[in-house]
């Protein structure tokens, strides 16, 4: 079967083409990976559900994957900490290769079936846990491999696959995969496959913060004030909720250290 990520692409010729003959054709195809997640939120919707109940409490959760997709999911994890202030022992972004592989690629090291396990085992994962496969090609050994332990091991599992009836979708638990047509540039799953993927994942992460209880109304008010731009931020949204100047509002979120904290301390 032909991978739908390996399929040639629709456009030709595209050293011939104009510059913006080119960019309409990427955003072309670019438009369309937001209508078919569309089609998938009933399968992100149970893979959320299935990550929840233990995550609520002590459970984490893993993104494994190579190449782009590894990269993809460590951003994703990497972000979370200061975003929604949470230890960055929550989420794990984990890659083929090492951290050696997010800047540069580890040639082979999706290749290897047991890598993906003993790089999870580094972390003592257990069955409170939850593992999220990232695979354009729904083939990456490396993946494939820690999914097959994790099963063995009563570990719950979702991926998320940019092919139909590939191995990963049919030995993960929870498993969102989609079609996507072709890749502008044939073969080049860095373009939609990646922008698919960091799509889904945002919804992940974001709708597990807010449930867990990390946004009060639509505010991150756990994030890191680890910059001025945070700090403002965090300012104006106590101003907004309490009508201060932006020098009192200022002082106190600087004296309680988070935006939840000066909520809290009024709403004693």
């Amino acid at each position: 079967m032909v991978k739908t990520t390996e399929s040639s692409s629709l456009y030709h010729d595209l050293e011939q083409k104009s510059v913006t003959d080119l960019l309409q054709g990427i955003n072309t195809e670019d438009k369309k990976v937001a209508v078919k997640i569309e089609a998938l939120l009933p399968k992100i919707t149970n893979c959320i559900e299935a990550i929840l109940p233990n995550f609520s409490n002590e459970g984490r959760l893993f993104y494994l994957g190579s190449g782009t997709s590894g990269r993809l999911g460590i951003l994703d994890a990497s972000e979370c900490p200061p975003t929604f202030g949470v230890p960055p022992t929550k989420i794990i972004g984990i890659i083929a290769g090492g951290d050696a592989a997010i800047r540069q690629a580890q040639e082979g090291a999706e290749d290897n079936m047991k890598a993906g396990w003993e790089d999870l085992q580094k972390f003592e994962i257990n069955s409170n846990d939850f593992v999220i496969g990232i695979s354009a090609s729904g083939s990456t050994p490396y993946v494939i491999g820690a999914l097959h332990e994790c099963k063995k091991n009563g570990i719950k599992t979702g991926a998320i696959v940019c092919n139909l009836e590939s191995i990963i979708e049919e030995i993960s638990d929870f498993p969102i995969s989609m079609d996507l047509d072709p890749e502008f540039l044939t073969g080049s799953t860095r373009m939609k496959s990646g922008t698919a993927q960091k799509m889904i994942l945002n919804m992940i992460s974001t709708t597990l913060m807010i449930k867990i209880g990390r946004v009060k109304g639509n505010k991150m008010v756990d994030m890191q004030l680890s910059n001025e731009k945070l700090v403002d931020r965090g300012t104006k949204m106590i101003i907004e909720l309490f009508g201060w100047n932006y020098d009192f509002a200022k002082n106190k979120l600087m004296e309680l250290g988070s935006v939840r904290a000066v909520i809290e301390s009024e709403n004693k």
